[in-house]
């Protein structure tokens, strides 16, 4: 055979139409067969429809499967497809799935009558209602399954696969072996067998690899969310749709066709698989931006948080300098932040809220020790009770700037920047795992840092990541930033990245594409000599490269110490706000938003006064789409209001 792919699924679709006993569903916005057991044979094809030149199947190959599994019974198998010679009933190639197990079945004929052997792969669990791709590549006694381009399950089992498995009068048979016991129940996608080579690197350069591709079938090709013209499918299907209410859902390949009715803006809406679309209602854009609500604080203001809690109600907490009286948590009513909670602590820096199951908290990390010279930062639990928060762990933290919560594999994180223990800045932060069996964050890792100011945690496909903002390492600003990938229960050095003073990572999607943006807040080398202006310096936005499998510098934008990046969106088009806090000269600087241009990158579109900016929140009411930015150096807050046509 060419080393090209043989597409299977093909195969047994007709030109034109579909094979009897075949239905396309269109599922979380991605379209799949369910196949009929009642028609095995009907679902099947000779091989010398795909072996024309040779009737000896592969000895090394890949199968490509893109699946949804429904809930298999603990004893039963369901089979992917099958290779059968029509005189025996034997399995010459097979692929079956049964729960937790996928079993890869092959004859080998190496001695008189032969015998079949099975590989199986355990702790495969695919019957969760979603849709997974598989890579199955088989190289002789090596046989390696990846499933959603993770980390691959390799085997080295004792029989190869044999060298020479003659296909003559042979059928492949789909969903089934020839018959109606065992008939796969799901829904298949794509299965492809690629002669030759092991597939993955072709497969996995998707960015949603539950759903990479290979080779589909043309009846379950994708077709635009909203069609050119008033023309008809050329090829029903069925599909699960509902309309959603409320406010703004996520808009993911799982919610692909499905619609959003939002009454406030009487707009209809269709989810493509990654935005939401507007069908009845005119598309907003950013007009201008307005002050809204002066924010008097109790002093100046490190970083803000604002949250939003079920049934509760839309919050915001300011991380103040000075206690008394500490730092303060507003609610917003009737259209307004107004106080709510008022909360000891030390040279706040920032707040982190985050949920566990039910459990509501908000951490603070505090900059400085207490009244007794004890050194701790706080995670406050909200009581339903009281409604207030209330403390419920304190951790030894040393000059703690930022905390960064997440989840990975069902468990919940939270991790913490630790600054400086005094003058060294050289020290570990530190990242929690919470235990359920006690309820506390419990130590689990620790990352020397070098006078971090942020961490900023992401997911891209299957794969975790954690990037932490180094600014200063004792003699220079100009350091190396870091960007860690969880691997084997633990984070792993990914990918380094110079940085000048970094004070904020800030990760945020465009389509398909991944971006990265670091706030340089300023240079300074005590070996080198003195730049013109050390704060009057690039601040940089990476773009991830699949190919190159990193982050590659996309675009510099001139900033004035910058100390945070905030991403928004307003309508179809997209922004990024930077926090501009001294330019050398003054704290009065204009901060700036730039709006997304395509292919010339950001470029500016409003210039915003404030003074000693430290930190942008983007947020949305019923009434509209707000800014809020807390200010470093006088105890005044400002909620700008985003005008929209």
């Amino acid at each position: 055979t060419d080393l090209r792919p043989l597409d299977i699924l093909s195969e047994v679709v007709p030109t034109g139409g579909l094979a009897r006993g075949m239905r396309v569903f269109q599922v979380q916005g991605v379209r799949g067969f369910q196949l009929a057991a009642s028609r095995p044979r009907a679902l099947g094809f000779p091989a010398s429809r795909l072996f024309i030149h040779c009737d000896r199947f592969p000895e090394e190959f890949s199968i490509i499967v893109t699946l949804r599994v429904l809930g298999v019974p603990a004893k039963r198998n369901e089979y992917i497809f099958t290779l059968m010679a029509e005189e025996s009933p034997s399995v010459l190639v097979g692929l079956r799935y049964a729960p937790d197990k996928l079993h890869f079945l092959f004859w080998s004929q190496e001695r008189a009558g032969g015998w079949q052997t099975r590989v199986t792969f355990h702790n495969v669990s695919l019957s969760d209602n979603q849709w997974h791709t598989l890579v199955l590549a088989v190289s002789g006694q090596s046989f390696s399954l990846t499933v959603d381009c993770s980390v691959p399950k390799d085997l080295l089992v004792e029989t190869p696969f044999p060298a020479s498995l003659s296909v003559k009068r042979a059928s492949f048979y789909l969903g089934n072996r020839r018959r109606r016991k065992g008939v796969f129940t799901g829904l298949l996608r794509q299965l492809v067998l690629l002669p030759g080579a092991d597939a993955t690197p072709r497969v996995c350069t998707a960015m949603n690899f539950k759903e990479a591709t290979l080779s589909v079938p043309t009846v379950l090709q994708d077709v635009p969310a909203k069609p050119a013209s008033n023309e008809v499918l050329k090829y029903p299907y069925e599909t699960d749709t509902k309309v959603t209410l409320g406010s703004r859902p996520p808009c993911t390949k799982q919610e692909k066709a499905q619609f959003w009715f939002n009454a406030s803006r009487r707009g209809l809406y269709l989810c493509n698989g990654s935005a939401w679309i507007s069908l009845l209602e005119v598309k907003q854009r950013l007009d201008y931006v307005e002050e809204y609500q002066s924010l008097v604080t109790n002093s100046e203001t490190m970083g803000v948080e604002v949250f939003t809690i079920p049934k509760v109600g839309l919050f915001a907490a300011t991380a103040n300098r000075y206690t008394p009286p500490g730092s303060a948590i507003y609610k917003w009513t009737d259209g307004k932040f107004v106080p709510y909670q008022n909360i000891p602590t030390y040279q706040a820096q920032s707040w982190k809220y985050f949920t566990i199951g039910k459990k509501i908290f908000l951490a603070v990390a505090n900059f400085e020790q207490n009244d007794r010279g004890q050194e701790f930062s706080v995670i406050y639990k909200w009581s339903r009770r009281k409604e207030k928060f209330i403390t419920y762990q304190r951790i030894t933290t040393h000059s703690a700037r930022d905390w960064e919560a997440f989840v990975i594999e069902g468990e919940a994180f939270l991790a913490v920047v630790n600054h400086r223990e005094g003058n060294n800045h050289n020290i570990d932060s530190v990242i929690y795992r919470w235990n359920p069996r006690t309820g506390l964050f419990e130590t689990n890792q620790t990352i020397p840092t070098s006078g971090a100011y942020d961490w900023e945690f992401f997911t891209i496909g299957p794969y975790s990541f954690l990037a932490v903002a180094n600014t200063f390492n004792g003699t220079s600003t100009k350091i190396y930033s870091h960007i860690y990938i969880w691997l084997s229960g633990s984070f792993q050095l990914f990918q380094s990245i110079l940085t000048f003073g970094a004070a904020d990572w800030e990760v945020f999607r465009i389509g398909d594409r991944v971006f990265l943006a670091v706030a340089n807040s300023h240079s300074y080398d005590s070996g080198m000599p003195a730049p013109s202006n050390f704060y009057a310096i690039n601040s940089s936005i990476y773009e991830l490269n699949i190919t190159a499998q990193m982050f590659v510098k996309f675009q510099d934008l001139l900033t004035y110490s910058a100390l945070d990046w905030e991403f928004f969106s307003v309508g179809d088009d997209s922004f990024l706000v930077v926090a501009n806090s001294f330019d050398g000269f003054t704290f009065s600087v204009n901060s700036i938003i730039y709006r997304w241009q395509g292919y010339e990158g950001f470029v500016a579109a409003h210039h915003l006064p404030t003074v000693g900016c430290r930190d942008w929140e983007a947020f949305h009411t019923a009434e509209g789409s707000y800014l809020l930015y807390s200010s470093a150096k006088e105890p005044l807050s400002k909620v700008l209001k985003l005008k929209t046509t």
